[in-house]
């Protein structure tokens, strides 16, 4: 287990729920979901001073694209429900593996969630088989 401030479960993103998100039923839709998520992982990886998407300008270029995703659903969000999306990082060794908690704000797990990158060389599209270094340690210091 890692002992970086990342590998703790913390809120990074925040919002209520806009009608735009609700199914017919009324309650978000689960895709939107995956956009909550974004907004959370975008923040961790700016809280550990990472720009993913700069890669792609830097020498040399990599992408890291999301290869696995998950979300077990546990109670429904609604209309003007207010929520955080907790996150840390397992794993930036091989794989960067996050897993996510989304909750209302009187503290109601709503949904929990995991996702996986890969690092992809650019441009010629090869997969690394291991998270580049300055990469692995801003978000994994401890690790190996």
């Amino acid at each position: 287990m890692m002992s970086s401030p990342l590998s703790e479960l913390r809120p990074y993103a925040s919002r209520t729920i806009a009608f735009y998100d609700l199914d017919p039923m009324g309650v978000v839709w689960h895709g939107n979901y995956l956009k909550y998520l974004d907004e959370a992982r975008m923040a961790l990886f700016d809280h550990a001073g990472l720009d993913l998407y700069g890669t792609v300008r830097s020498q040399p270029r990599y992408a890291f694209p999301i290869v696995r995703s998950s979300v077990k659903h546990v109670a429904p969000l609604l209309l003007r429900d207010r929520i955080e999306v907790f996150a840390r990082v397992v794993d930036a060794r091989f794989k960067i593996c996050l897993e996510f908690e989304v909750r209302r704000e009187d503290g109601l797990l709503a949904a929990r969630a995991r996702s996986e990158q890969v690092a992809v060389r650019l441009p010629e599209l090869t997969l690394e088989y291991r998270i580049p270094s300055e990469v692995a340690q801003a978000l994994c210091p401890t690790q190996p």
